[in-house]
């Protein structure tokens, strides 16, 4: 069965659920809901990577995530840090944290891959092309799916000069970061790009705009798509994810996903 990470948003600006579980008690219950709920990970992170985010420092990063961190590896739960930070990396591996999951693939921060390196947790690598302030700008491809895959080649090279074994790697093609609108679906219908490298593949797609999209229609551009219908879109993606051989989809409702995936393992037999 493929496996689902829950998100854990310790953040107060995170375009989904931003605010909603900055108290510590509160980020920890919501994780230990989405483990009950099915999830394997609990994706915790303490700086959103929205567009139009802006950066936080790590002292603030690190206060928002390691004390949760700390109870949620205490309760016996996979965690995995969502950060761009080496030193927050670090920090939260030393709390119990075992995977490193940073969405710009060791490129925002030049530390990162030694960092992971030494600390022996396995290493989320994401495609990214620039800070969530302009990553747009950077939303330029012929082959996207191709492209995608190439660079992500080009950090997997950089992670083996780093000591870190491929075995330890998880790529995520970067749903949403520096590829807009259509540019995303080009993506998950050309995954079988990404498998081909090797490693684990991480899909992301919950809540995100290119759903809403989706869901407003023609001539409903002004419509608000709510938070359910986003769930239930990224269920759907999260199934098809799975179809075309993804080792594990990270989402919000964690429940629906795992209803998703359920009914596509009964299809396939």
């Amino acid at each position: 069965m493929t496996g689902i990470w829950g998100i854990v948003n310790v953040t107060p600006d995170s375009f989904s659920d931003g605010g909603r579980y900055l108290d510590v008690d509160a980020a920890v219950a919501h994780g230990l809901r989405l483990r009950a709920d099915g999830a394997a990970v609990l994706d915790v992170g303490g700086e959103s990577t929205r567009p139009g985010a802006e950066r936080v420092g790590t002292d603030v990063e690190q206060q928002r995530v390691i004390p949760v961190i700390e109870q949620l590896a205490a309760a016996g739960v996979p965690v995995s840090i969502d950060t761009l930070s080496a030193e927050t990396a670090a920090a939260a591996v030393r709390a119990g944290a075992r995977i490193v999951n940073d969405v710009s693939g060791g490129l925002a921060d030049p530390d990162m891959r030694a960092a992971v390196a030494e600390s022996g947790a396995d290493f989320a690598i994401g495609h990214w092309r620039g800070f969530s302030a302009d990553m747009y700008a950077h939303a330029e491809y012929r082959r996207v799916a191709r492209e995608v895959a190439g660079e992500l080649q080009e950090r997997m090279g950089e992670a083996a000069a780093a000591g870190i074994a491929p075995s330890r790697l998880i790529l995520d093609p970067g749903i949403g970061f520096a590829k807009a609108g259509t540019q995303n679906w080009d993506v998950l219908r050309g995954l079988d790009e990404i498998i081909a490298l090797g490693p684990r593949v991480l899909i992301g797609t919950s809540r995100k705009r290119f759903l809403a999209e989706v869901l407003r229609g023609e001539g409903g551009q002004d419509e608000e798509v709510s938070e359910a219908r986003r769930d239930l879109a990224t269920a759907v993606t999260s199934a098809l994810a799975v179809r075309a051989g993804v080792w594990a989809v990270r989402v919000h409702d964690v429940s629906a996903t795992r209803d998703a995936l359920a009914v596509a393992h009964a299809w396939e037999g």
